[in-house]
């Protein structure tokens, strides 16, 4: 595994939420987190009401980074061939060649996925946890850095389909942009009436930086204790009479790795309780499936998943960056 380097984790990272800031206004923190999905790296559904911004902050990040970029807009007609590619017949060589489908790129914007159909919408399932399409029988390895950013509106039931569960669970996280305060707001009016400032953004970072700089995110330190915090936040939701569904161990290891990443990028080789805490909702909430009786009671999933952790004792100070240089 290659050295850590948390200041030039740091300093990339900050690269590329500076670069960002220039077009979305006020949304720091959405950025953190969505850089911190490109370093561990996984993919992130972003969910919101129409007309935040959603889809623009997905194109933002894109061309931070020197990356290929494909968007896919998703609509009832969308086949799973039109995302993963087919064989089609060549009459000059009298055989079958392979045409890449939108899914080959190593940005993929997943605009409004909640408009295509089951069939379609599982046509990525195999694209994003094993980074690969298989077509014909025959797997095409997609391009390293892969990441999905998907956006869906989910006030508008209309037309749309849900995600199924296995689908929604193989997101790193789930965030929502939010609306801006009324002088970010300002801010937004005078930028875009004036230009668009996308179009004379420049990438800030290579893929294959961004890539190496991810390895390296895996020598940050977690401490034995913080490992059974995590643990027993993760049993505690499997316990609960409120949920039907607890965190897997794919929503376990997605939480460390985050935690890892989050860490290297605020400049420390090691991570705090407080990581895990910042990382509950956006990393694990969108994994968990309320039960019967917490729906009656019109419960959403953030207060129950904060109230099952609420009582979970944290780990005692200590020296937490012990063992980690």
């Amino acid at each position: 595994m290659p050295q850590l380097d948390v200041d030039r984790v740091h300093t990339v990272g900050r690269a590329i939420q500076e670069n960002v800031a220039r077009v979305i206004v006020g949304k720091e923190k959405v950025t953190e987190l969505l850089v911190a999905a490109l370093l561990v790296p996984g993919h992130v559904l972003i969910e919101d009401v129409p007309g935040i911004g959603k889809t623009m902050l997905a194109k933002t990040l894109a061309r931070s980074l020197r990356c290929s970029f494909q968007r896919i807009q998703f609509t009832p007609d969308l086949l799973p061939a039109d995302i993963t590619g087919t064989n089609v017949f060549n009459q000059k060589t009298a055989d079958f060649e392979f045409r890449p489908g939108l899914v080959l790129a190593q940005i993929v914007l997943a605009d409004e996925i909640n408009r295509a159909g089951p069939r379609t919408q599982s046509a990525l399932l195999e694209a994003m946890e094993e980074r690969q399409v298989t077509v014909d029988g025959v797997t095409h390895r997609l391009p390293e850095p892969f990441l999905v950013l998907a956006t869906q509106n989910p006030i508008e039931l209309e037309g749309t389909f849900p995600l199924p569960e296995a689908q929604v669970d193989r997101f790193l996280m789930r965030l929502a942009v939010g609306y801006p305060s009324r002088e970010e707001e300002r801010t937004i009016l005078h930028r875009f009436v004036e230009s668009d400032p996308l179009l004379d953004l420049a990438a800030v970072v290579q893929g294959a930086d961004l890539t190496a700089l991810s390895r390296t995110t895996r020598a940050v330190h977690v401490s034995r204790s913080l490992e059974n915090y995590l643990l027993d936040i993760t049993e505690a939701t499997r316990r609960s009479e409120a949920l039907s569904l607890g965190v897997s161990p794919r929503g376990s290891l997605a939480l460390y790795r985050t935690a890892q990443c989050l860490a290297a990028l605020r400049g420390r080789a090691y991570v705090l309780p407080d990581d895990f805490q910042e990382l509950l909702v956006p990393v694990l909430a969108h994994r968990l499936i309320l039960s019967s009786q917490a729906r009656l009671r019109e419960r959403t999933l953030e207060e129950v998943l904060r109230s099952i952790v609420e009582p979970v004792p944290v780990p005692v100070e200590e020296s937490w960056s012990e063992k980690a240089h």
